[in-house]
């Protein structure tokens, strides 16, 4: 983690810019990597709770359906209070700013930290249910809001490497989930409701410390129109200087929205101009989701389980893999200004596309030679490393490819249908784990090749271009990302 951040340690002499990425983080996407693997280990603890509050009820044993569709709610509503976050962030950063926002999405975290803990000695599972609705709420907003902020506060030519962290804190909370998740830690029967509150410490740090913290140099500049202000924000973030190269490219991205003022959401989708990004990063949030990692961070229980791991020795093999995902996850960060977003993106897609089919053919084997099952175990391993290599970093992509103007709303439609994936792999791998067993994992590598043919033959390279140069090359594209002279057209409304 040093070795990733050693590019902020040096800017951090100058300015506040550290402090505020490592603010933004644990209080953005490090929840929704906490919640995503926190539920993993105390999941027998809940089922659990889910029969014994049941019996309490309704004085009989609940049908192990029942139990299922318990817990396939606990788990996907968690996305659908994310789906309601990410919907509602054009709405909460244009009344209340990006600041007060993260600050709010915060609150609701701290909220549903004490419904959890309280659900346990009211006895109630519809109480987790809740407090998870929340939590996702604030995942969504808050890592909306995460995102967009890393991408008006980067200069050009780190911008890749600041987004980027918006991934790291994901591992880093996928991580915590995994370690505080340990029986020697907070992994016990009287303690699993503990271990799902945890990440609201990290709010609170949040609420205390980020109104001290510098607003977006490009919310003041081209929302606000406070020239002075903005250059106080960058000198503030980046330490002494003009910055003038900084303030002429947001002066040309503002003079291009004055043309073409902000839009709702459904006006973003009636624009020609935008669809190809729209259907980019759909299709690329799709493409994360439906390639496994979100079934293997959720589920990796049962997946060790049905592969053959001993379960006494799954909690720290779940561990080693959040060791290895934020080991990837930083040395990614190191070099994504170098090679570009591209080359990162097809090759992970293409990785785990092969490794999924090896690991169906290793579970298959399980049986046969008992040795076999570490080897799928392994193979997760490669997964982990191939996606965090690359298809971790979409939120790189996010907040470089939409101008100022669309970009609330276009964080609003690509998270309502990135958290709508969560909900439907959170809620349906339970059930086709069970009807399908290894060969499930099938599916997801087919997921992963069509996510490497899209990224190779259609998304172009966003390395030190600017907003406008990245939207001019999404409108010269045609079926296999050629375009002709003739044919490239650059709109006024960009």
């Amino acid at each position: 983690m040093i070795c990733g951040f050693s590019f902020l340690l040096h800017l951090q002499t100058r300015g506040n810019a550290l402090l505020l990425i490592i603010i933004l983080g644990v209080g953005g996407t490090f929840q929704s990597g906490y919640h995503v693997t926190g539920l993993s280990s105390p999941s027998p603890f809940i089922k659990s709770f889910i029969n014994s509050s049941w019996y309490e009820r309704h004085r009989e044993i609940p049908t192990p359906e029942t139990v299922t569709m318990i817990w396939s709610l606990i788990v996907s509503l968690h996305a659908i209070g994310g789906l309601c976050g990410a919907v509602s962030v054009k709405f909460i950063a244009g009344i209340m700013g990006g600041k007060k926002g993260v600050i709010c999405s915060s609150c609701v975290s701290i909220a549903a930290a004490v419904i959890m803990l309280m659900s346990k000695t009211a006895n109630s599972f519809e109480m987790i249910i809740v407090a998870r609705i929340l939590f996702g709420y604030a995942s969504g907003l808050g890592g909306s809001l995460h995102m967009m902020y890393l991408g008006e506060i980067s200069p050009k030519k780190i911008r890749g490497q600041i987004t980027l962290t918006s991934a790291n804190f994901v591992s880093l909370g996928k991580l915590s989930g995994q370690f505080f998740g340990l029986s020697e830690i907070l992994g016990r029967e009287d303690m699993w409701n503990v271990v799902l509150s945890l990440p609201a410490v990290f709010s609170v740090v949040q609420v205390v410390v980020f109104p001290f913290l510098p607003e977006s140099p490009r919310h003041l500049f081209i929302e606000k129109g406070d020239e002075v202000a903005c250059k106080k924000a960058l000198q503030s973030l980046w330490g002494p200087g003009e910055y003038k190269q900084e303030m002429d490219e947001m002066l040309v991205e503002q003079a291009a929205i004055e043309a073409a003022p902000p839009k709702s959401p459904l006006q973003l989708l009636r624009d020609r101009t935008v669809w190809w990004q729209l259907l980019t990063m759909v299709l690329i949030y799709w493409f994360n989701q439906l390639s496994g990692m979100s079934a293997i961070s959720v589920f990796s229980f049962d997946i060790f389980m049905e592969s053959g791991i001993p379960e006494h020795a799954i909690r720290y093999v779940t561990l080693s893999l959040g060791v290895c995902e934020i080991i990837t996850s930083m040395s990614s960060s190191l070099v994504i200004d170098r090679l570009g977003r591209r080359p990162l993106f097809w090759g992970g897609y293409g990785a785990m596309s092969l490794i999924w089919i090896l690991v169906t053919i290793t579970m298959n084997l399980k049986n046969s030679y008992s040795w076999v099952s570490y080897i799928s175990a392994f193979m997760i391993v490669l997964i982990i490393v191939s996606f965090c290599g690359g298809p971790a970093g979409t939120g790189t992509l996010s907040s470089e490819i939409f101008i100022q103007s669309d970009r609330l709303s276009a964080f609003a439609i690509v998270g309502l249908l990135r958290w709508l994936a969560i909900a439907v792999i959170g809620f349906m791998f339970p059930f086709l784990i069970k009807a399908l067993g290894s060969y499930s994992f099938v599916l997801f590598a087919c997921m992963c090749l069509l996510a490497s043919l899209y990224t190779f033959f259609i998304l172009p390279e966003t390395k030190g271009k600017t907003v406008l140069e990245i939207s001019q090359e999404f409108n010269a594209i045609t079926v296999c990302r050629k375009s002709s002279p003739e044919e490239q057209t650059v709109e006024t409304t960009l």
